[in-house]
Order: structure tokens, then C-alpha cells, then sequence
């Protein structure tokens, strides 16, 4: 398992091996799907997920997030946050195809974006 970067009772955070600013958000009892989940954990990962995505916002100042949760390969229950840039490799399609260009994005540190996003969670 990677490393988490942050975690509380039931989620926690782990870095997906990107260049982009990409973390992933996991329940930390291996739910299959949303519908598995209780209101109030629901409400809970809502929130995180904002936070994460406000966070993100604030920090890189991207053009768009992505969120997205799949969960075909690994059926434990996550979501993707993704910062997007119009000039990064994958842009405009997903960050699962080919890139088309180099990466030549100057983004600020991924481990001070961590840190602002652990004090924005807690």
C-alpha cells in the first residue's frame, strides 16, 4: 500500500504516481459501491471531497478538477481528484490516455499542497 498523507476514522488519502497534483480518497472498510455506505458517511465523504477540491483550487489554480470514481480494476471504494491544466500532457482527455505532449507544467510543491489540505481537514 502507498504511502496515506492523511487519514481519520473511516478515510484516508494517498498520492497517485502522477506528475499532475492527484490524490485518491478511500473508505477505509472496503465498501464496492456509494450505495454501501451509511447517510452519514456519505455526508462525511462529500465533505472531504469538497475540501479536497476547494484545497486544490486555492492551491494550483488549475482549469478544471476531475473526480472520478471507478473502482474496476481495484473494487475497494475511491475516488480520483485531479488538478487539470488546458497545457498538461493529457488535456482535454483523461489522464488514462496517451499524453500528447510533453510535461511542462511549473506547479508549485505537491508536499506543501499536502499540508495546506491537512489543515483545511482538520
Amino acid at each position: 500500500m502507498q504511502n496515506i498523507l492523511w487519514e481519520n476514522r473511516d478515510f484516508f488519502i494517498q498520492q497517485h504516481d502522477s506528475n499532475l497534483p492527484w490524490v485518491k480518497l478511500f473508505t477505509k472498510v472496503k465498501y464496492k459501491e456509494v450505495t454501501q455506505l451509511s447517510f452519514d458517511l456519505k455526508m462525511q465523504m462529500y465533505g472531504i471531497l469538497e475540501v479536497i477540491e476547494e484545497t486544490m483550487l486555492e492551491y494550483y489554480n488549475p482549469d478544471k478538477i476531475n473526480i472520478a470514481s471507478f473502482g474496476n480494476m481495484l473494487p475497494h471504494l475511491h475516488w480520483h481528484i485531479i488538478a487539470r491544466f488546458k497545457d498538461d500532457p493529457y488535456f482535454p482527455k483523461t489522464t488514462w490516455e496517451e499524453p500528447t505532449r510533453e510535461f511542462n507544467l511549473n506547479l508549485p510543491s505537491f508536499n506543501n499542497f499536502i499540508e495546506e489540505l491537512k489543515k483545511n481537514l482538520d
